[in-house]
């Protein structure tokens, strides 16, 4: 999906002054958050977002624009600061935290979120706050599953979704006499073998074993499947069946089903992409919308479209188990608790989930709107289908501030394999020993967290 530049930030412009003229909720600055324009004049509200380095022009026009109609609406000056990293993120809130000065709002990583709100740097929104933004009917719900522990304990609202889908090379699945993509990983394995034809460099799937995000993606969704929380309250249920059995899964389509490019082993995402991209492989797991502007000018941009990532293991689903489609991925905003602009970050909140400035972002930065009637109006454009579909059958990763440590060990046992899988083989012995380790810092990790 490209857009000219000139097109880009007319747009930028066009969909904050929409969004702002539509913004009237909020309160008085005096600290009401219901009722009446806010009134900002000789106020700066301050917001810590990640920097976009795929479109920096574009994310600084937002900026400009954004900030103009803002303080048009309210008098009150806009000022972004961007971070480069999740680190960088987490130290500027617990310094913030601890002198009581700093950002009014700050972009989170969904996942990233319940690690960010055990610091207590975040305000707990009331039901007046969710007024002010124009209600929780007004957002995708199952947007809201990350955004605090419980319904009635939520400390984030959710501003821009990504869930991850597969895509598939049309042309390939007809070569290979597959109608469409299956919805189980065993089946979906069956379908990569017919496609699979390595004297060729052809085969079923591109997978990217060695990207610091995706593995870990992978065994969460078919624990959730087989019935297995990783997280149950204070205890992590890493080191058992359904773990093994999700990581023998995701080594076999290279060491036994031979379904992956033996080269995979050194691929990140991008590299994935870029095979799936050239036409060797019939299905590219694991990817958001963030792959359409490659895709659409790939080899392949006629031959391609999305579908749900496999919703179950196989046919007949265990006890307990979830049909997760994707994690929620995306980003919230938190309200710093500290800050004396509550209404002001109100206002500003309201006005980036307001659906014509949702859908404006989706086109400019590709990530899905969190607002529902945003959300609905994309479900008929070119290859959306399939992912405003994940948007809805998304779930929460565990809420604890222990997350950011489990996730970090479960892809540790991937990246201690990947020596094993370039020879072919991961014994079980490396494999138990590995999950036992992630369970032993899962464990410990959750027994700090707050």
């Amino acid at each position: 999906m490209r857009f000219g530049k000139k097109a880009v930030l007319a747009s930028i412009a066009t969909a904050a002054a929409l969004a702002l003229s539509a913004c009237g909720g909020g309160g008085t600055s005096g600290g009401s958050s219901s009722g009446g324009a806010v009134n900002g004049a000789g106020k700066t509200l301050n917001v810590f977002i990640g920097k976009n380095t795929t479109y920096p022009q574009q994310q600084q026009q937002w900026f400009d624009d954004t900030a103009a109609a803002f303080k048009k609406a309210t008098g009150a000056d806009l000022k972004f600061e961007t971070f480069a990293s999740g680190n960088d993120e987490l130290t500027k809130i617990q310094t913030s935290a601890v002198s009581g000065q700093g950002p009014d709002i700050y972009s989170l990583g969904t996942t990233f979120t319940p690690t960010a709100v055990a610091t207590g740097a975040f305000a707990q929104l009331t039901d007046d706050d969710w007024k002010a933004l124009g209600g929780k009917d007004k957002f995708n719900q199952a947007a809201l599953g990350i955004s605090g522990p419980d319904q009635n304990k939520l400390y984030a609202v959710p501003f821009a979704s990504r869930p991850f889908v597969m895509a598939y090379n049309k042309d390939l699945l007809k070569a290979a006499g597959i109608d469409k993509p299956a919805t189980t990983w065993d089946g979906l394995v069956d379908q990569a073998k017919k496609a699979t034809d390595a004297s060729k460099g052809q085969y079923g799937m591109s997978i990217a074993y060695k990207d610091n995000f995706d593995p870990w993606k992978y065994i969460w969704a078919m624990s959730e499947q087989s019935g297995n929380k990783l997280v149950d309250g204070k205890t992590a249920n890493i080191n058992n069946d359904a773990v093994t059995k999700a990581y023998q899964t995701y080594f076999g389509w290279l060491t036994k089903d031979k379904v992956v490019d033996p080269a995979s082993v050194g691929w990140t995402n991008s590299q994935a992409l870029a095979n799936f991209a050239s036409g060797k492989s019939a299905f590219f797991l694991m990817t958001s919308t963030g792959s359409l502007n490659t895709l659409n000018s790939s080899a392949i941009k006629d031959k391609y479209d999305y579908a749900l990532m496999p919703t179950q293991i196989s046919d007949t689903a265990p006890s307990g188990a979830r049909p997760v489609a994707s994690i929620l991925s995306g980003d919230n905003m938190g309200i710093a608790s500290y800050s004396k602009n509550k209404d002001l970050a109100l206002a500003f909140l309201k006005m980036v989930t307001d659906k014509d400035q949702q859908l404006s972002y989706q086109k400019i930065f590709g990530d899905l709107p969190t607002s529902s009637d945003a959300l609905k109006s994309l479900s008929s454009a070119p290859h959306m289908a399939a992912v405003t579909d994940a948007a809805a059958k998304s779930f929460a990763t565990p809420f604890t501030g222990a997350w950011a440590d489990i996730q970090l060990a479960l892809v540790n046992v991937t990246v201690q394999s990947i020596p094993d899988l370039a020879s072919g083989n991961v014994s079980q012995a490396n494999l138990s020993q590995r999950i036992k380790a992630a369970q032993d810092s899962a464990q410990q990790s959750l027994s700090r967290a707050k």
